[in-house]
């Protein structure tokens, strides 16, 4: 892990903390949007998956974004990228309407930097950022073994996260067309540029 990332995020760390608390009794954020389940044969491999949602654990079949353009990150609530938790829901906000969804998976592999339960990570995402996006409960994206989904996207780009807000983006096809790294942000050029060919070219 590049030394900078990690002193980043420490440094972010310590002024986080103190307002993390006042969150704890908040509600927990608004279950994601449902959709309809995609039939088997409409969906493609890599979303025959099931992981359950981050505010009550309810199984969720990754095959109801088939057709979409996702971008699956995972997160963090502790890290000097946090913040870019608005950018990643302004997208989802401005082409959500246009078939593109944000996927969050947080995950503890990277500095110890999502240490809380499952209402905890739900109730700071909602209240500081405004998170609607889908999420899901706590796991593994990194090492030896990541959750199902992280391995497939792993394999297919030959790109493991080095660090929180990893970002891949997967097409409606379900082809998994590239794949963005901690420091590019969701309003980059680039990475809204690819979000922007996947919704106009599939």
């Amino acid at each position: 892990m590049p030394k900078t990332f990690a002193q980043l995020c420490l440094v972010s760390s310590l002024s986080m903390l103190a307002g993390a608390a006042a969150l704890a009794q908040a509600p927990a954020a608004a279950p994601a949007g449902a959709a309809a389940t995609a039939s088997a044969g409409s969906c493609p491999a890599i979303l025959h998956q099931t992981f359950k949602r981050l505010q009550d654990d309810t199984p969720q079949d990754l095959c109801q974004y088939a057709g979409k353009v996702i971008l699956v990150v995972n997160t963090a609530s502790y890290c000097g990228f946090t913040n870019q938790y608005e950018g990643l829901e302004a997208m989802y906000a401005k082409y959500g309407s246009k078939g593109f969804v944000v996927l969050g998976f947080p995950s503890n592999d990277f500095g110890q930097q999502e240490p809380g339960s499952s209402k905890e990570i739900a109730d700071f995402c909602y209240n500081t950022y405004g998170v609607k996006f889908p999420m899901f409960a706590k796991s593994v994206v990194s090492g030896k073994e990541p959750n199902p989904l992280f391995a497939n996207l792993i394999k297919a780009t030959g790109k493991a996260p080095a660090w929180n807000f990893h970002k891949y983006l997967i097409d409606r096809n379900g082809k998994v067309v590239d794949n963005f790294g901690s420091k590019v942000t969701p309003g980059d050029k680039q990475l809204v540029g690819a979000v922007e060919k996947a919704l106009g070219n599939s």
